[in-house]
């Protein structure tokens, strides 16, 4: 006897394939979506390192700040206090400057002149007088020129004056003061005290 399959078996093989496909497709499926799951929290751990770390950089960051305003507080407080220093160092080495010029002055002044006003802006000094002529004028720039302490004496003026029945001369007369010369002088007159002891 012939057997004769009267199956489907053509219908079978299609749902056969049918269900093939649709299982490759959903493993397909279930693999990109795990690809993409494991990139996402693979970029998302990545970016949240990194904002760790930027974070990080941030506060260090906000801290060198702070230290670079206190470098430059402390700064700008060294610098007045060298400033203040070096004020009182030359306050300090003027001292007695004032006591050497005066000295000088009656040292130079011929007999003869007589100062109504000495002042001092600076490094210049302006000395107003009265002079019994032009000739002790003459002498007195002479003097102050020859000095070690005054340089570059300057007549501004002079003229005629008269004190009660006495004609004079009354002179504006500009000096420099050299520092140099009254620091050395000073350094100079110290052992000549120290052997007047």
């Amino acid at each position: 006897m012939i057997r004769i399959n009267l199956l489907p078996h053509r219908e079978e093989k299609r749902l056969a394939r049918q269900r093939r496909y649709v299982a490759l497709l959903g493993f397909s499926f279930v693999a990109a979506c795990s690809i993409v799951l494991a990139g996402y929290l693979l970029l998302a751990t990545k970016i949240e390192a990194q904002n760790e770390r930027n974070q990080f950089l941030t506060a260090e960051n906000a801290k060198l700040d702070k230290e670079i305003a206190e470098i430059e507080k402390l700064k700008s407080e060294k610098q007045a206090l060298l400033d203040r220093k070096q004020i009182v160092e030359r306050l300090q080495s003027n001292r007695t400057e004032t006591v050497h010029i005066m000295d000088q002055l009656t040292r130079q002044v011929p007999e003869g002149v007589y100062l109504k006003d000495v002042k001092q802006v600076g490094e210049q000094l302006t000395l107003n007088g009265l002079a019994q002529s032009n000739a002790r004028v003459s002498t007195l720039m002479r003097n102050v020129n020859d000095s070690p302490v005054f340089e570059q004496p300057l007549l501004i003026e002079t003229k005629a004056a008269s004190v009660g029945n006495q004609r004079l001369s009354e002179f504006t007369l500009n000096i420099k003061v050299t520092r140099a010369s009254l620091d050395a002088s000073m350094v100079a007159s110290k052992p000549a005290v120290a052997r007047g002891q």
